[in-house]
C-alpha cells in the first residue's frame, strides 16, 4: 500500500474554508435593523430591491431579510424571505403595517431607510 499521495488532503491549505475565518469573535458586528412602512411597493420594485439586498454590497453585508409590504391593491400583500443570493417572494394575508427587518453586518440604515420608505 503506498501512502505517497496521503498529503493530498492536506493540500487545501485551507483555501475553501476561508469565508468562516474572517472574524470568530462572539461580540460580532451584526446587527439588525427593522423599520414599520405602510409605502406600497409593487411586485417589480421589490424584486429590484431584494436583487440589490441578495446580491449586492449596496447596503452593507446582509445575511437575512424578511418582510411583508403591501402593494398598490388593496388587501394584497407580499412577504418576502430572503439570505444572500436567494430570496423569495409570496402573498400573504394582509397586516395593520408592514414591516422589514434586515439583518447583517455594516448594514447603512440610511440607505435601509430609503430604499423602503420611499414615496
Amino acid at each position: 500500500r503506498h501512502h505517497h499521495h496521503d498529503h493530498g488532503e492536506d493540500c487545501t491549505c485551507g483555501c475553501h474554508d476561508h469565508e468562516h475565518h474572517h472574524h470568530h469573535h462572539a461580540d460580532e458586528v451584526f446587527t439588525s435593523w427593522g423599520m414599520e412602512t405602510i409605502v406600497p411597493v409593487t411586485r417589480d420594485q421589490l424584486e429590484d430591491i431584494l436583487k440589490r439586498l441578495a446580491d449586492t454590497k449596496e447596503f452593507g453585508d446582509v445575511l437575512r431579510a424578511k418582510g411583508m409590504l403591501p402593494t398598490e391593491n388593496p388587501g394584497e400583500w407580499l412577504y418576502f424571505d430572503l439570505v444572500p443570493q436567494q430570496y423569495e417572494i409570496r402573498q400573504g394575508r394582509p397586516d395593520y403595517t408592514g414591516k422589514v427587518c434586515v439583518i447583517g453586518a455594516s448594514l447603512k440604515e440610511e440607505e435601509l431607510n430609503s430604499l423602503f420608505g420611499r414615496g
